[in-house]
């Protein structure tokens, strides 16, 4: 998951680097190509930079509007905005990360508010007549009409985005839109704020937790004897799948599926109604339509077509994983009249089918994948594919004492910067995505250095007991480093094109594809092993987790399609003033899509965090794997670690960003026209 949170700024999202006119030495963000200083970042800093960051971009925008129309040109308007808006970017993606990973209350809340300050800001250089003047004029030029490449992209694309925020209307309804901005930035921060602060755990008994090892149950033991299983990943899934109390599986996964329903149910109704307001005010049928227009896909018509083609081929599959289950569930309750599989009950039975008919058991596979091994491994794989070399940074300024940093170095220069965040704690962002802090980009000082933080949550060592990733968590690290990636090797010359600045429903495509690395016996003999013995992941065993991976592949896959058209449904097809609400669509949805039964008073929408970010556009997950794997079928056939196909795809893929249609990037790599043969064989189909 690539963090959406930058200025939605006429609809293109932007990051940035830092800009030297807005802070200086000694603070946070402290010049060009500078390291930044969190342990500077105080709650006074974000209140007096926020407002500095937008005194600093009104002069530089003043000056814009301000260039005779004779003498306008691409550099003193279009890519003059470009570098404007970057420096701002930086700030707001620094806050925005603080936001959702500072461990001190007064620093997050004070970055919280600079988030909200920063949206509605945006919010109003969106609907900046002056600059749309600006653009407009110079659109209209002899150059204008000459431009080729990224830069009429840019230029055409920025255009049809101010005319897409109500250029097209009249100051009144552009007064009017502003109003629903403003309120959709307070209120979908606040649906996000809900969802990370939000704290409950189950107090289970020894019998409750039987099941789970000793390392589980050590980390969460209370004094008087019993266990504290809170809602993280590392706690709630190895529960789910693991403990023989249905009861207390039951429990948790009700207190699971209603994170921040007390508050977001609410403002999702909010939310939908806000953003339904915002596409008639601009003269389109649904939140959906607005949205689509610019996305691959173009419209909501494509997105149900495709997501009801996809529940056609996989329903069957489907329908074979759940009876596999099912059996499962009778031969070990001897209920032969049992008919359903709960939700609270799949993960343990489908843990249970592979350990018996596919002889995985998934707390062994643990023991190959010790944290420390597969970031070797990790970085071992895609420094070898892109050539280029991680380098840790010792002592670095970070937010966290457990927070690492890397520089990327490509030929004896350093060409990027990450953090990996990997543990969880209260108050963290609860799932795993890579945060954008500032954007690879060409300048007359050289070319800046992207900078991104990878936010996870996975199994902390303590003391003695190493860190034991389940394969799924494997799989999720390869993921969410495909973003980094997408961000550290991006060679753009404008900072909107950089890295993962691409199309919503192509941005999953370079992240994906890392997952079939998780899935190769040869990439995973680099890392794989035994954490007491030091030995390879056997072959046996591999092969045992391969005849499982598409255990359950069609179930996945229509989850995945359950979750797409709630998204849709809710800004396609909804009305927050109708008599149903949004948990009546979860219901209905999971009741005609998926095999099992919806569990009455439950509301997983409340902590649904993609209806923010990913608004109309979750689809994408699933529409992006289309182009993921066909990508990667031509590392299947030239080498999974081949140098030279890694070569081709960071050329033609991840350093283009935004450059060209992600279409056309897709047809460069592969050439010839994507389909979807080899997105259906990973299914297993």
């Amino acid at each position: 998951m690539q963090k959406i949170g930058k200025l939605f700024i006429m609809a293109i999202l932007l990051t940035g680097i830092m800009n030297t006119a807005i802070v200086g030495k000694d603070k946070v963000l402290t010049g060009y190509n500078e390291k930044i200083q969190f342990d500077n970042l105080t709650p006074e800093y974000i209140e007096t930079t926020t407002q500095k960051t937008m005194d600093d971009l009104d002069k530089k925008l003043s000056n814009i509007y301000s260039v005779p129309v004779e003498m306008r040109n691409y550099d003193n308007t279009v890519l003059a905005y470009d570098k404007a808006v970057d420096g701002l970017n930086t700030v707001w993606g620094t806050f925005y990360l603080m936001a959702n990973s500072h461990p001190d209350d007064a620093t997050r809340n004070a970055a919280d508010k600079a988030i909200v300050t920063f949206a509605k800001y945006g919010n109003k250089i969106s609907l900046d007549e002056d600059l749309y003047k600006s653009f407009k004029e110079y659109s209209k030029t002899v150059e204008a009409k000459l431009l080729i490449g990224y830069q009429e992209k840019f230029l055409r694309e920025t255009v049809r985005d101010f005319e897409r925020n109500g250029f097209a209307l009249s100051k009144e309804k552009r007064d009017g839109l502003k109003e629903i901005q403003d309120r959709l930035a307070i209120i979908s921060n606040e649906f996000s704020k809900n969802i990370s602060e939000y704290k409950d755990f189950l107090i289970v008994t020894e019998e409750e937790i039987k099941g789970l090892d000793d390392d589980y149950k050590n980390a969460r033991r209370e004094n008087d004897g019993t266990y504290k299983i809170d809602l993280s990943y590392p706690s709630y899934r190895p529960f789910m799948r693991l403990s023989e109390s249905n009861d207390a599986r039951k429990r948790l996964q009700h207190k699971y599926l209603n994170r921040a329903a007390d508050k977001n149910l609410v403002i999702l109704e909010k939310l939908a109604l806000n953003r339904k307001e915002l596409a008639e005010h601009l003269n389109y049928n649904s939140y959906a339509e607005y949205i689509q227009e610019t996305r691959m896909a173009r419209n909501p018509e494509t997105v149900w077509e495709f997501e009801q083609n996809l529940i056609n081929k996989v329903r069957e599959k489907g329908k074979l994983d759940y009876e596999e289950v099912l059996a499962i569930k009778k031969s070990h309750t001897g209920d032969d009249t049992a008919e359903e599989v709960y939700n609270w009950e799949y993960s343990y039975y489908s843990n249970i089918l592979k350990k018996e008919n596919y002889q995985v058991d998934n707390e062994e596979v643990k023991k190959y994948f010790e944290l420390g091994n597969v970031v070797d491994g990790l970085f071992k794989i895609t420094q070898a594919l892109f050539g280029v070399e991680y380098k840790k940074v010792e002592n670095p300024s970070v937010w966290q004492s457990d927070v690492t940093m890397y520089e990327v170095i490509d030929n004896g220069k350093i060409i990027g910067r990450f953090y990996l965040d990997l543990y969880p704690r209260d108050n963290k962002f609860g799932h795993a995505a890579c945060f954008g802090i500032q954007n690879g980009m060409k300048t007359d000082e050289g070319y800046q250095i992207p900078t991104v933080a990878l936010e996870c949550n996975f199994p902390q060592p303590i003391d003695d007991v190493p860190a034991l990733m389940s394969h799924s968590q494997v799989n999720t690290f390869f993921h969410e480093f495909g973003h980094v990636l997408h961000n550290m090797l991006t060679q753009t010359n404008l900072s909107s094109f950089s890295g993962t600045s691409v199309s919503r429903d192509f941005v999953e495509a370079p992240s994906q594809i890392f997952e079939n690395w998780t899935w190769d016996y040869e990439s995973l003999t680099m890392f794989a092993k035994h954490y007491e013995t030091g030995e390879v992941l056997p072959k046996e065993l591999f092969n045992k987790m391969v005849a499982a991976k598409n255990v359950g592949s069609g179930i996945a896959t229509l989850n995945q399609i359950f979750y797409g058209l709630i998204d849709m449904t809710i800004h396609d097809k909804y009305n927050a003033n109708e008599a149903r609400t949004t948990t009546d669509i979860v219901k209905e949805l999971q009741s005609s899509i998926t095999f099992t039964p919806f569990t009455e008073g439950t509301n997983l929408q409340a902590s649904f965090g993609h209806l923010n970010g990913y608004a109309a556009s979750y689809y994408g997950y699933l529409w992006a794997k289309v182009y993921a794997q066909d990508m990667f079928s031509v590392f299947e056939e030239e080498g999974i670690l081949n140098p030279e196909v890694g070569k081709r795809y960071r050329e033609f893929i991840l350093a283009q960003g935004a450059n060209e249609e992600p279409m056309e990037l897709v047809k460069k790599f592969l050439g010839r026209d994507p389909n979807a043969e080899a997105f259906y064989r990973s299914l297993g189909l």
